[in-house]
């Protein structure tokens, strides 16, 4: 669930998209603890009231920001996809992509947040998240298809893959991000590579 508080690259819509790249480059410049409604009024030059408006809750303006977030990464994800290289290249850099850059990455913070808000979230709130978790699942499952088809990777259930290669990565990611002792991106990139090499590697001969 890659640089998060990357720039966006394209213009941005006003207001709501504004108030948004706002409150990433907050949360990547000082933490959750730094994002308010008034501060980021002051940011984008409006009243707490007019993003209150756009956004009802604090609640919905994090999963808001995460989306946002999301469709930055997305764009970079598809790039790193369409590229002319081997599957396992491809593999490597959404890998890559996934995880966050080390301790306190913000689009690992803002995710952790909104996940930890969401035991009091209505059905739709939940689906909405689901929906950002399924757009890496169904592109890491078609990689794997496709690598199965070119003869680069041993035969498995891609979606059963998909999903013990994210519990995986969620798993590794909320240690990086949470800044747990002993544990290094170098240290989880080797743990994945092992894990894919075991999982997808043809069988010599």
């Amino acid at each position: 669930m890659p640089s998060p508080a990357r720039r966006p690259r394209r213009r941005l819509s006003q207001p709501r998209e504004q108030v948004l790249a706002a409150a990433m480059a907050t949360i990547a410049a000082e933490g959750l603890d730094g994002l308010t409604m008034a501060g980021l009024g002051r940011e984008v030059g409006m009243s707490s009231g007019h993003i209150l408006y756009y956004f009802g809750t604090k609640d919905e303006l994090l999963l808001q920001t995460l989306q946002w977030s999301e469709e930055q990464l997305g764009a970079e994800r598809r790039a790193a996809l369409s590229r002319r290289v081997p599957p396992r290249e491809r593999l490597d850099a959404l890998i890559d992509l996934y995880l966050p850059d080390g301790h306190l990455d913000p689009r690992w913070t803002l995710w952790l947040e909104v996940w930890n808000r969401s035991r009091n979230a209505d059905d739709a709130a939940r689906q909405r998240q689901l929906d950002l978790e399924l757009a890496w699942h169904r592109d890491l499952a078609a990689l794997v298809v496709e690598g199965i088809s070119q003869g680069a990777f041993r035969t498995v259930d891609a979606e059963r893959f998909a999903t013990r290669t994210r519990a995986l990565l969620d798993g590794f990611g909320t240690h990086l991000v949470v800044g747990l002792p002993g544990t290094d991106r170098e240290q989880v990139r080797a743990h994945v590579r092992d894990f894919l090499d075991e999982s997808l590697s043809l069988p010599p001969g």
